[in-house]
């Protein structure tokens, strides 16, 4: 449903869909409106791509537009929401019946309350036992009820919700509050996500974003990679993006990976198995960043009309590069800077530096039209 107005530009309204997601460090949630706006502007776009699609706001977004939609993501979790909100068909009676089955189920002690739960008074971790007790029985449960790939995507989401509205953390898991937030001491409660009606021909893609730019052709795509940190201080042995959200994988999975570290990360998040190439801080022997040589290989490799990039100060790439690997594949559109306290979109002022008069970093649309 599509309800939400917002008047950006003092120009005109921007119609902007309603989209559900979880805590996410990369939520486009703020942007969706300015992202919507560009898009109007723009003739003939019917197949679009949300690149690094992550909690999917913008593929729900682009989805209710009418657009045909391909949501692509290297993350499990990732793909599941996508399912259920551009695949999954079946009546939301038939969900709510599961549902309040699992919600009645009787908690207790197994591999998420060992790992991931604590009593008031014990180790902080990301849940209270009470919650982890749920978690257990209701993860059990569901591998029992043998449900379609599409169905059970939509049950993953809602316990994953569930549990996202019940955590004692920042928004993410590779740290934990040192006390226990409020909402970590509501009940884990299932809701049904709110889907809605679709009948464009939507794709869903668990995969290498190379690949999937290199197979596929669209009228569109959109891009919003993970930042590697241009803070030259930045450690080697810093936490990478994909590892920032280990227990949506491993709940979707239910694999019981073995784990290391004070927050019981899966070993299969550490740096070198799970790292980006965009975040990527190291340089090659020519002293080039490789996330910098990423985004133009990316854009290079890209088949599409329109690529719109979104970009923060914080990452790698300086302004100028950025524009250089455009004007070097295609032809540069437009320029804006998005103020999220202003709530308005305005053409940027070019300067080599990205940071600010204000010291702080922003986020900025690239758009350009391949050639």
């Amino acid at each position: 449903m599509i309800t939400k107005q917002l008047d950006i530009f003092n120009e005109s309204v921007v119609i902007t869909p309603n989209t559900e997601g979880i805590k996410y460090a990369g939520s486009k949630l703020k942007i969706l409106p300015y992202i919507i706006k560009i898009m109007s502007g723009l003739d003939d776009i019917s197949n679009v791509l949300d690149g690094f699609s992550g909690s999917t706001r913008v593929s729900q977004a682009f989805a209710q537009l009418g657009y045909n939609t391909t949501s692509s993501d290297i993350a499990v979790w990732s793909e599941v929401f996508a399912i259920c909100y551009l695949k999954s068909k079946k009546d939301d009676s038939f969900y709510q019946k599961i549902i309040d089955s699992l919600n009645n189920l009787n908690g207790y002690d197994g591999w998420y309350t060992e790992h991931y739960g604590a009593e008031l008074n014990g180790t902080k971790r990301p849940f209270q036992s009470k919650n982890t007790r749920k978690l257990d029985a209701i993860r059990d449960e569901i591998e029992k009820l043998n449900l379609e790939w599409e169905d059970k995507c939509v049950i993953l989401t809602s316990l994953i919700y569930a549990l996202d509205s019940v955590d004692s953390t920042l928004g993410h898991y590779v740290s934990y509050l040192s006390k226990w937030s409020p909402r970590s001491h509501n009940e884990l409660v299932l809701k049904l996500p709110r889907r809605y009606e679709h009948n464009g021909d939507h794709r869903i893609i668990c995969g290498d974003i190379f690949d999937t730019v290199s197979k596929n052709k669209f009228d569109f795509a959109y891009f919003d990679p993970p930042y590697g940190s241009n803070n030259e201080k930045m450690p080697p042995s810093r936490v990478r993006y994909a590892s920032y959200y280990h227990i949506w994988t491993t709940i979707i999975k239910h694999d019981k990976p073995e784990l290391f570290g004070k927050v019981n990360r899966r070993v299969d998040s550490r740096d070198l198995e799970s790292a980006s190439i965009f975040e990527e801080f190291r340089k090659d022997e020519d002293g080039k960043f490789l996330a910098t040589k990423a985004l133009r290989e990316l854009i290079e490799k890209t088949n599409a009309h329109y690529i719109l990039l979104s970009y923060s100060s914080g990452g790698r790439a300086t302004k100028q590069e950025l524009s250089d690997i455009i004007q070097e594949t295609g032809k540069l559109l437009k320029v804006v800077e998005v103020d999220y306290k202003k709530n308005v979109m305005a053409n940027m002022r070019w300067t080599n530096d990205w940071v600010n008069s204000d010291g702080k970093y922003h986020e900025y649309l690239f758009l350009m039209e391949k050639t």
